[in-house]
């Protein structure tokens, strides 16, 4: 059955207030852009957001900081947004930082139906209070919990009808782990292709973690920082 829309707006009518949504994306190398505009003109509020960051200061995630929908952000970096920075000291914004790999496979876990892990990451410091402690060949680890999102939000190249995904270059990042942890995943791509188009050894993503697909145009992919030289 094809799970391709038309419509980012009727793909994310189902989300309401206080949804927990799962973005893929690096900076802003492979965040799915339309998806964070649709989420934004929708206007829906309290949400928790679970990404690596937060986008810039006007765009990405950060045009939903702007409109003041994100109650709660679970994220590794936050370093490039004085609007973050902002809502956060003034106590706007809820704030959960944790360490890029144990985010990585918190949704990894997730994705996989496991409600939890112990890593060495974080013991000693302040990622490790109040979590549980145990030792493993005298070497001290912390327990984490999976993550699952109500939604998540995916920047894919290709896909077919069925949604196995194709991601491009480093815009792959954290898109797959992404894909495979939200209860609805809805996807957006650039190009859309026939059925049997892809060489399976070339599918990043099984369509089995999709439930929604479209098609974007016009994307801006804005370069986080540019650094030039003289030649």
């Amino acid at each position: 059955m094809s799970k391709l829309l038309t419509s980012f707006d009727s793909a994310i009518q189902q989300i309401e207030d206080g949804a927990t949504i799962i973005v893929g994306g690096f900076g802003l190398s492979g965040i799915p852009e339309k998806l964070i505009i649709a989420l934004r003109n929708k206007g829906v509020k309290d949400l928790t957001i679970v990404s690596n960051n937060c986008g810039v200061d006007d765009w990405g995630l950060g045009l939903l900081l702007e409109n003041k929908q994100i109650k709660k952000m679970i994220a590794s970096y936050v370093g490039e947004n004085k609007l973050f920075e902002q809502q956060f000291l003034s106590g706007e914004l809820e704030v959960e930082l944790v360490p890029q790999g144990t985010l990585a496979e918190r949704l990894r876990a997730g994705g996989a139906g496991i409600p939890a892990f112990y890593t060495a990451t974080g013991v000693g410091t302040e990622v490790a209070k109040g979590k549980e402690h145990k030792e493993f060949d005298g070497r001290t680890y912390i327990m984490e919990k999976g993550i699952v999102g109500d939604f998540a939000f995916v920047k894919a190249w290709k896909a077919d009808h069925f949604g196995n995904l194709v991601y491009r270059k480093t815009a792959r990042n954290f898109n797959p782990v992404v894909a495979t942890a939200g209860k609805v995943t809805i996807v957006e791509v650039e190009e859309i292709v026939g059925t049997g188009e892809l060489d399976p050894d070339e599918i990043h993503t099984s369509g089995v973690y999709v439930q929604k697909v479209l098609v974007g145009n016009d994307y801006e992919k804005r370069i986080e920082k540019l650094t030039t030289a003289n030649a």
